[in-house]
Protein backbone atom coordinates (compact mmCIF):
# COMPACT_ATOMS: atom_id res chain seq x y z
CA UNK A 1 0.00 0.00 0.00
CA UNK A 2 1.05 3.55 -0.66
CA UNK A 3 1.38 6.50 1.65
CA UNK A 4 -1.94 8.32 1.20
CA UNK A 5 -0.47 11.81 0.77
CA UNK A 6 2.25 10.57 -1.60
CA UNK A 7 -0.31 8.69 -3.67
CA UNK A 8 -2.58 11.73 -4.02
CA UNK A 9 0.29 14.02 -4.95
CA UNK A 10 2.03 11.65 -7.40
CA UNK A 11 -0.85 9.83 -9.05
CA UNK A 12 0.20 10.56 -12.62
CA UNK A 13 3.78 9.36 -12.05
CA UNK A 14 2.53 6.23 -10.27
CA UNK A 15 0.08 5.58 -13.10
CA UNK A 16 2.85 5.82 -15.70
CA UNK A 17 5.07 3.39 -13.78
CA UNK A 18 2.23 0.94 -13.20
CA UNK A 19 1.50 0.96 -16.91
CA UNK A 20 4.83 -0.87 -17.30
CA UNK A 21 3.27 -3.65 -15.24
CA UNK A 22 0.29 -3.79 -17.58
CA UNK A 23 -1.88 -2.22 -14.87
CA UNK A 24 -4.21 0.67 -15.69
CA UNK A 25 -4.67 2.96 -12.71
CA UNK A 26 -8.12 4.57 -12.79
CA UNK A 27 -6.84 8.05 -12.02
CA UNK A 28 -10.17 9.73 -12.74
CA UNK A 29 -12.04 7.45 -10.32
CA UNK A 30 -9.56 8.27 -7.56
CA UNK A 31 -9.72 11.99 -8.28
CA UNK A 32 -13.53 11.94 -8.37
CA UNK A 33 -13.68 10.22 -4.98
CA UNK A 34 -11.11 12.61 -3.55
CA UNK A 35 -12.98 15.66 -4.87
CA UNK A 36 -16.24 14.38 -3.35
CA UNK A 37 -14.49 13.74 -0.03
CA UNK A 38 -12.91 17.20 0.01
CA UNK A 39 -16.23 18.82 -0.93
CA UNK A 40 -18.00 17.02 1.93
CA UNK A 41 -15.27 18.03 4.38
CA UNK A 42 -15.33 21.64 3.21
CA UNK A 43 -19.12 21.89 3.49
CA UNK A 44 -18.98 20.24 6.91
CA UNK A 45 -16.41 22.76 8.14
CA UNK A 46 -18.45 25.65 6.74
CA UNK A 47 -21.63 24.30 8.33
CA UNK A 48 -19.90 23.91 11.70
CA UNK A 49 -18.51 27.46 11.47
CA UNK A 50 -21.97 28.83 10.67
CA UNK A 51 -23.45 26.75 13.47
CA UNK A 52 -20.91 28.15 15.92
CA UNK A 53 -21.61 31.72 14.86
CA UNK A 54 -25.37 31.32 15.13
CA UNK A 55 -25.05 29.52 18.46
CA UNK A 56 -23.53 32.71 19.82
CA UNK A 57 -26.57 34.60 18.52
CA UNK A 58 -28.80 32.06 20.26
CA UNK A 59 -27.30 33.04 23.61
CA UNK A 60 -27.97 36.71 22.94
CA UNK A 61 -31.59 36.06 21.93
CA UNK A 62 -32.21 33.96 25.03
CA UNK A 63 -30.73 36.67 27.23
CA UNK A 64 -33.02 39.21 25.59
CA UNK A 65 -36.01 36.95 26.20
CA UNK A 66 -36.74 36.43 22.52
CA UNK A 67 -38.34 33.30 21.00
CA UNK A 68 -35.51 31.01 19.82
CA UNK A 69 -37.58 28.03 18.62
CA UNK A 70 -36.88 28.63 14.94
CA UNK A 71 -33.17 29.27 15.50
CA UNK A 72 -32.81 26.13 17.66
CA UNK A 73 -34.43 24.06 14.93
CA UNK A 74 -32.08 25.61 12.40
CA UNK A 75 -29.07 24.83 14.60
CA UNK A 76 -30.28 21.24 15.05
CA UNK A 77 -30.53 20.87 11.29
CA UNK A 78 -27.00 22.23 10.95
CA UNK A 79 -25.70 19.72 13.48
CA UNK A 80 -27.40 16.90 11.62
CA UNK A 81 -26.09 18.15 8.28
CA UNK A 82 -22.51 18.43 9.59
CA UNK A 83 -22.70 14.93 11.09
CA UNK A 84 -24.03 13.53 7.79
CA UNK A 85 -21.25 15.26 5.87
CA UNK A 86 -18.63 13.88 8.26
CA UNK A 87 -20.05 10.38 7.78
CA UNK A 88 -20.06 10.89 4.02
CA UNK A 89 -16.43 12.11 4.01
CA UNK A 90 -15.35 9.18 6.19
CA UNK A 91 -17.16 6.71 3.93
CA UNK A 92 -15.56 8.23 0.83
CA UNK A 93 -12.15 8.08 2.52
CA UNK A 94 -12.70 4.39 3.35
CA UNK A 95 -13.74 3.75 -0.26
CA UNK A 96 -10.62 5.56 -1.51
CA UNK A 97 -8.35 3.54 0.77
CA UNK A 98 -10.07 0.27 -0.22
CA UNK A 99 -9.47 1.08 -3.89
CA UNK A 100 -5.88 2.02 -3.15
CA UNK A 101 -5.36 -1.32 -1.34
CA UNK A 102 -5.88 -3.09 -4.67
CA UNK A 103 -3.24 -1.07 -6.52
CA UNK A 104 0.05 -2.97 -7.15
CA UNK A 105 3.42 -1.77 -5.95
CA UNK A 106 5.50 0.37 -8.28
CA UNK A 107 8.50 -1.50 -9.76
CA UNK A 108 12.00 -0.48 -8.72
CA UNK A 109 13.90 1.48 -11.38
CA UNK A 110 16.26 -1.48 -11.94
CA UNK A 111 13.42 -3.85 -12.95
CA UNK A 112 13.43 -4.62 -16.69
CA UNK A 113 10.36 -3.43 -18.55
CA UNK A 114 8.30 -6.16 -20.22
CA UNK A 115 4.89 -7.74 -20.64
CA UNK A 116 5.44 -11.42 -19.77
CA UNK A 117 7.96 -14.07 -18.72
CA UNK A 118 9.41 -13.86 -22.22
CA UNK A 119 10.83 -10.46 -21.25
CA UNK A 120 12.57 -11.64 -18.06
CA UNK A 121 16.34 -11.13 -18.00
CA UNK A 122 18.75 -13.92 -17.11
CA UNK A 123 21.27 -12.75 -14.52
CA UNK A 124 23.49 -15.82 -14.08
CA UNK A 125 23.72 -19.60 -14.36
CA UNK A 126 25.34 -22.15 -12.11
CA UNK A 127 26.20 -25.75 -12.92
CA UNK A 128 25.81 -27.76 -16.11
CA UNK A 129 22.72 -29.84 -16.90
CA UNK A 130 23.64 -33.56 -16.75
CA UNK A 131 24.21 -35.51 -19.94
CA UNK A 132 22.66 -38.97 -19.83
CA UNK A 133 23.70 -42.02 -21.83
CA UNK A 134 20.07 -43.12 -21.66
CA UNK A 135 16.68 -41.44 -22.06
CA UNK A 136 16.03 -39.73 -18.71
CA UNK A 137 12.61 -40.12 -17.12
CA UNK A 138 10.38 -37.48 -15.61
CA UNK A 139 9.70 -37.72 -11.89
CA UNK A 140 6.04 -38.63 -12.47
CA UNK A 141 7.26 -41.88 -14.04
CA UNK A 142 10.41 -42.43 -12.02
CA UNK A 143 8.83 -41.80 -8.60
CA UNK A 144 6.10 -44.45 -8.90
CA UNK A 145 8.59 -46.91 -10.45
CA UNK A 146 10.83 -46.48 -7.37
CA UNK A 147 7.85 -46.94 -5.06
CA UNK A 148 8.44 -43.52 -3.46
CA UNK A 149 5.60 -41.49 -5.02
CA UNK A 150 1.93 -42.44 -5.35
CA UNK A 151 -0.57 -40.27 -7.22
CA UNK A 152 -3.40 -42.78 -7.50
CA UNK A 153 -3.81 -43.28 -3.76
CA UNK A 154 -3.53 -39.53 -3.16
CA UNK A 155 -6.36 -38.99 -5.65
CA UNK A 156 -8.41 -41.62 -3.80
CA UNK A 157 -7.74 -39.94 -0.44
CA UNK A 158 -8.29 -36.37 -1.55
CA UNK A 159 -8.36 -35.64 -5.28
CA UNK A 160 -6.24 -34.31 -8.13
CA UNK A 161 -3.02 -32.38 -7.51
CA UNK A 162 -2.05 -34.22 -4.35
CA UNK A 163 0.68 -36.83 -3.79
CA UNK A 164 1.64 -39.47 -1.24
CA UNK A 165 5.37 -39.86 -0.56
CA UNK A 166 6.41 -43.37 0.47
CA UNK A 167 9.49 -44.89 2.11
CA UNK A 168 12.71 -43.18 1.06
CA UNK A 169 10.61 -40.64 -0.86
CA UNK A 170 9.03 -39.46 2.40
CA UNK A 171 12.44 -39.50 4.07
CA UNK A 172 13.93 -37.43 1.23
CA UNK A 173 11.23 -34.79 1.75
CA UNK A 174 11.86 -34.70 5.50
CA UNK A 175 15.64 -34.65 4.97
CA UNK A 176 15.41 -31.70 2.62
CA UNK A 177 13.41 -29.69 5.16
CA UNK A 178 15.96 -30.37 7.91
CA UNK A 179 18.88 -29.71 5.58
CA UNK A 180 17.51 -26.37 4.41
CA UNK A 181 16.70 -25.19 7.94
CA UNK A 182 20.13 -26.25 9.19
CA UNK A 183 21.96 -24.41 6.39
CA UNK A 184 19.94 -21.22 6.81
CA UNK A 185 20.25 -21.14 10.60
CA UNK A 186 23.83 -22.38 10.96
CA UNK A 187 25.45 -20.76 7.92
CA UNK A 188 23.24 -17.88 6.80
CA UNK A 189 22.27 -16.38 10.16
CA UNK A 190 18.48 -16.86 10.12
CA UNK A 191 16.38 -17.57 13.20
CA UNK A 192 14.05 -20.54 12.81
CA UNK A 193 10.32 -20.02 13.37
CA UNK A 194 7.52 -22.58 13.40
CA UNK A 195 4.38 -20.50 12.77
CA UNK A 196 0.67 -21.39 12.66
CA UNK A 197 -0.37 -22.91 9.36
CA UNK A 198 -3.53 -20.82 9.19
CA UNK A 199 -3.89 -17.07 9.60
CA UNK A 200 -6.63 -14.47 9.91
CA UNK A 201 -7.81 -11.83 7.45
CA UNK A 202 -5.67 -9.08 8.97
CA UNK A 203 -2.55 -11.14 8.34
CA UNK A 204 -3.47 -11.82 4.73
CA UNK A 205 -4.29 -8.15 4.22
CA UNK A 206 -0.90 -7.21 5.66
CA UNK A 207 1.04 -9.24 3.12
CA UNK A 208 -1.24 -8.33 0.22
CA UNK A 209 -3.10 -11.58 -0.52
CA UNK A 210 -6.39 -10.00 0.57
CA UNK A 211 -8.63 -8.63 -0.68
CA UNK A 212 -7.40 -9.07 -4.25
CA UNK A 213 -6.38 -12.75 -4.34
CA UNK A 214 -8.98 -14.46 -2.16
CA UNK A 215 -9.83 -16.98 -4.89
CA UNK A 216 -6.31 -18.41 -4.57
CA UNK A 217 -6.83 -19.28 -0.89
CA UNK A 218 -8.52 -22.07 1.07
CA UNK A 219 -10.86 -20.56 3.69
CA UNK A 220 -11.81 -22.33 6.93
CA UNK A 221 -15.59 -22.39 6.95
CA UNK A 222 -17.23 -20.50 9.80
CA UNK A 223 -14.09 -18.52 10.71
CA UNK A 224 -12.02 -15.67 9.30
CA UNK A 225 -9.02 -18.05 9.04
CA UNK A 226 -7.39 -19.18 5.81
CA UNK A 227 -4.82 -21.94 5.24
CA UNK A 228 -1.51 -20.26 4.47
CA UNK A 229 -0.17 -20.35 0.89
CA UNK A 230 3.34 -19.68 2.22
CA UNK A 231 5.02 -19.02 5.58
CA UNK A 232 5.54 -15.45 4.35
CA UNK A 233 2.07 -14.65 5.71
CA UNK A 234 2.48 -15.63 9.39
CA UNK A 235 6.18 -14.74 9.63
CA UNK A 236 5.79 -11.25 8.16
CA UNK A 237 2.88 -10.67 10.53
CA UNK A 238 4.97 -11.53 13.58
CA UNK A 239 5.51 -7.79 13.93
CA UNK A 240 2.21 -6.43 12.66
CA UNK A 241 1.27 -3.24 14.55
CA UNK A 242 4.68 -3.16 16.23
CA UNK A 243 7.67 -0.82 16.28
CA UNK A 244 11.09 -2.48 15.82
CA UNK A 245 14.45 -1.24 17.03
CA UNK A 246 16.09 0.37 13.99
CA UNK A 247 19.58 -0.57 15.20
CA UNK A 248 18.68 -4.28 15.35
CA UNK A 249 17.68 -4.45 11.67
CA UNK A 250 17.84 -6.54 9.59
CA UNK A 251 15.91 -9.31 11.31
CA UNK A 252 16.17 -12.63 9.44
CA UNK A 253 13.80 -15.58 9.86
CA UNK A 254 13.36 -18.95 8.18
CA UNK A 255 10.32 -21.16 8.56
CA UNK A 256 9.14 -24.55 7.37
CA UNK A 257 5.44 -24.87 6.56
CA UNK A 258 3.05 -26.80 4.40
CA UNK A 259 1.52 -24.49 1.80
CA UNK A 260 -2.04 -24.63 0.49
CA UNK A 261 -3.07 -23.06 -2.82
CA UNK A 262 -6.24 -23.39 -4.84
CA UNK A 263 -4.26 -22.68 -8.04
CA UNK A 264 -7.29 -20.81 -9.39
CA UNK A 265 -6.86 -20.09 -13.07
CA UNK A 266 -3.85 -22.41 -13.46
CA UNK A 267 -5.64 -25.44 -14.87
CA UNK A 268 -3.84 -26.88 -17.85
CA UNK A 269 -0.45 -25.71 -16.56
CA UNK A 270 2.01 -28.19 -15.02
CA UNK A 271 -0.75 -30.70 -14.33
CA UNK A 272 1.55 -33.73 -14.31
CA UNK A 273 3.58 -34.73 -11.29
CA UNK A 274 4.24 -32.54 -8.27
CA UNK A 275 5.27 -29.30 -9.96
CA UNK A 276 1.98 -27.54 -9.16
CA UNK A 277 0.10 -28.99 -6.17
CA UNK A 278 -2.71 -27.86 -3.89
CA UNK A 279 -0.50 -28.82 -0.92
CA UNK A 280 3.29 -28.75 -0.80
CA UNK A 281 6.13 -28.08 1.63
CA UNK A 282 8.39 -25.05 1.64
CA UNK A 283 11.13 -23.41 3.66
CA UNK A 284 10.63 -19.64 3.54
CA UNK A 285 13.11 -16.82 4.19
CA UNK A 286 11.78 -13.50 5.55
CA UNK A 287 13.66 -10.29 6.32
CA UNK A 288 12.79 -7.00 7.99
CA UNK A 289 15.29 -4.43 6.73
CA UNK A 290 16.31 -0.80 7.01
CA UNK A 291 15.00 0.98 3.89
CA UNK A 292 18.44 2.11 2.76
CA UNK A 293 19.85 -1.43 2.86
CA UNK A 294 16.97 -3.48 1.50
CA UNK A 295 18.36 -4.06 -1.99
CA UNK A 296 21.63 -5.37 -0.60
CA UNK A 297 19.52 -7.65 1.58
CA UNK A 298 17.65 -8.85 -1.52
CA UNK A 299 20.92 -9.85 -3.17
CA UNK A 300 22.01 -11.67 0.00
CA UNK A 301 18.67 -13.45 0.40
CA UNK A 302 18.79 -14.62 -3.22
CA UNK A 303 22.36 -15.89 -2.71
CA UNK A 304 21.22 -17.80 0.40
CA UNK A 305 18.53 -19.58 -1.61
CA UNK A 306 20.99 -20.31 -4.42
CA UNK A 307 23.44 -21.78 -1.91
CA UNK A 308 21.02 -24.62 -1.17
CA UNK A 309 21.04 -25.64 -4.85
CA UNK A 310 24.81 -25.36 -5.04
CA UNK A 311 25.25 -27.60 -1.98
CA UNK A 312 22.93 -30.13 -3.63
CA UNK A 313 24.74 -29.88 -6.96
CA UNK A 314 21.61 -28.91 -8.88
CA UNK A 315 22.06 -26.72 -11.99
CA UNK A 316 20.03 -23.52 -11.99
CA UNK A 317 19.72 -20.07 -13.43
CA UNK A 318 18.59 -16.80 -11.84
CA UNK A 319 16.42 -14.32 -13.73
CA UNK A 320 15.22 -10.80 -12.94
CA UNK A 321 11.48 -10.65 -13.49
CA UNK A 322 10.22 -7.92 -15.78
CA UNK A 323 7.54 -5.43 -14.79
CA UNK A 324 4.75 -7.50 -16.34
CA UNK A 325 5.67 -10.77 -14.61
CA UNK A 326 6.12 -9.67 -10.99
CA UNK A 327 3.71 -10.29 -8.13
CA UNK A 328 1.47 -7.35 -7.25
CA UNK A 329 3.18 -6.52 -3.93
CA UNK A 330 6.77 -6.77 -5.16
CA UNK A 331 9.05 -3.89 -6.13
CA UNK A 332 11.70 -6.29 -7.49
CA UNK A 333 11.86 -10.07 -7.83
CA UNK A 334 14.46 -12.65 -8.80
CA UNK A 335 13.29 -16.11 -9.80
CA UNK A 336 15.67 -19.02 -9.31
CA UNK A 337 14.96 -21.79 -11.83
CA UNK A 338 16.31 -25.31 -11.38
CA UNK A 339 17.10 -27.59 -14.32
CA UNK A 340 14.60 -30.43 -14.79
CA UNK A 341 15.66 -33.16 -17.26
CA UNK A 342 12.08 -34.47 -17.40
CA UNK A 343 10.95 -31.18 -18.93
CA UNK A 344 14.28 -30.40 -20.60
CA UNK A 345 13.88 -26.90 -19.17
CA UNK A 346 14.52 -24.66 -16.19
CA UNK A 347 11.61 -24.35 -13.75
CA UNK A 348 11.07 -21.85 -10.92
CA UNK A 349 12.05 -23.16 -7.50
CA UNK A 350 12.23 -19.85 -5.62
CA UNK A 351 11.04 -16.27 -5.97
CA UNK A 352 13.02 -13.72 -3.94
CA UNK A 353 11.35 -10.32 -3.59
CA UNK A 354 11.79 -6.91 -2.04
CA UNK A 355 8.43 -5.35 -1.19
CA UNK A 356 10.01 -2.14 0.12
CA UNK A 357 7.44 -0.54 2.50
CA UNK A 358 4.39 -1.90 0.62
CA UNK A 359 3.62 -4.71 3.08
CA UNK A 360 4.93 -2.88 6.15
CA UNK A 361 2.54 0.01 5.56
CA UNK A 362 -0.41 -2.39 5.23
CA UNK A 363 0.65 -4.29 8.35
CA UNK A 364 1.86 -1.19 10.24
CA UNK A 365 5.40 -2.44 10.89
CA UNK A 366 7.67 0.46 11.78
CA UNK A 367 11.16 0.89 13.13
CA UNK A 368 12.37 3.60 15.47
CA UNK A 369 15.88 4.76 16.24
CA UNK A 370 18.50 7.34 15.34
CA UNK A 371 15.87 10.00 15.98
CA UNK A 372 13.42 8.82 13.33
CA UNK A 373 10.48 6.50 12.81
CA UNK A 374 9.78 4.87 9.47
CA UNK A 375 8.19 1.81 7.90
CA UNK A 376 10.61 -1.09 7.51
CA UNK A 377 11.20 -2.85 4.20
CA UNK A 378 10.11 -6.50 4.03
CA UNK A 379 11.65 -9.20 1.86
CA UNK A 380 11.03 -12.90 1.37
CA UNK A 381 11.92 -15.85 -0.80
CA UNK A 382 11.68 -19.61 -0.91
CA UNK A 383 14.70 -21.27 0.50
CA UNK A 384 13.52 -23.58 -1.17
CA UNK A 385 10.26 -25.10 -2.39
CA UNK A 386 10.82 -28.60 -1.03
CA UNK A 387 8.72 -30.59 -3.52
CA UNK A 388 10.42 -29.05 -6.52
CA UNK A 389 13.82 -29.66 -4.95
CA UNK A 390 12.75 -33.28 -4.36
CA UNK A 391 11.81 -33.83 -7.99
CA UNK A 392 14.93 -32.00 -9.22
CA UNK A 393 17.07 -34.47 -7.25
CA UNK A 394 15.12 -37.47 -8.54
CA UNK A 395 15.46 -36.33 -12.15
CA UNK A 396 19.03 -34.99 -12.13
CA UNK A 397 20.54 -37.87 -10.11
CA UNK A 398 18.75 -40.77 -11.85
CA UNK A 399 20.86 -43.66 -13.07
CA UNK A 400 20.56 -46.05 -16.01
CA UNK A 401 19.42 -48.91 -13.74
CA UNK A 402 16.50 -46.83 -12.43
CA UNK A 403 18.10 -45.94 -9.11
CA UNK A 404 18.74 -42.40 -7.83
CA UNK A 405 22.00 -41.26 -6.24
CA UNK A 406 21.50 -39.22 -3.06
CA UNK A 407 23.43 -35.88 -3.15
CA UNK A 408 26.38 -36.01 -0.77
CA UNK A 409 25.06 -33.13 1.35
CA UNK A 410 21.89 -35.12 2.12
CA UNK A 411 23.49 -38.45 2.98
CA UNK A 412 23.87 -37.71 6.71
CA UNK A 413 20.13 -36.99 6.79
CA UNK A 414 19.05 -39.89 4.58
CA UNK A 415 21.37 -42.59 5.98
CA UNK A 416 21.76 -44.04 2.46
CA UNK A 417 23.80 -43.14 -0.64
CA UNK A 418 21.28 -44.41 -3.19
CA UNK A 419 17.53 -44.82 -3.56
CA UNK A 420 17.54 -48.26 -5.14
CA UNK A 421 15.43 -49.40 -8.05
CA UNK A 422 12.74 -51.92 -7.20
CA UNK A 423 13.63 -55.50 -8.06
Amino acid sequence: MYDLTFFRQNMDAISARLADRGYKLDVEAFRKLDAERRAAMTESEQTKAQQKAESQELGKFKKAGQDTTELQAKLGAMRDRAAALDTQASSLDDEYRAMMAGVPNTPHESVPTGKSADDNVEVRRWGTPPQFAFAPKAHWDLGPELGILDFDRAAKITGARFAVYMGLGAKLERSLISFMLDVHTQHHGYTEVLPPFMANKDSFYGTGQLPKFEEDLFKIQGTDYYLIPTAEVPVTNLYRDEVLDFEKLPLKYCAYSPCFRSEAGSYGRDVRGIIRQHQFQKVELVKFSKPEGSYQELEALTADAEDILQRLGLPYRTVALCTGDMGASSAKTYDIEVWLPGLNAYKEISSCSNFEAFQARRASIRSKGAGKSDFVHTLNGSGLAVGRTWLAIIENYQQADGSVVVPEALRPYMGVDVIPALK
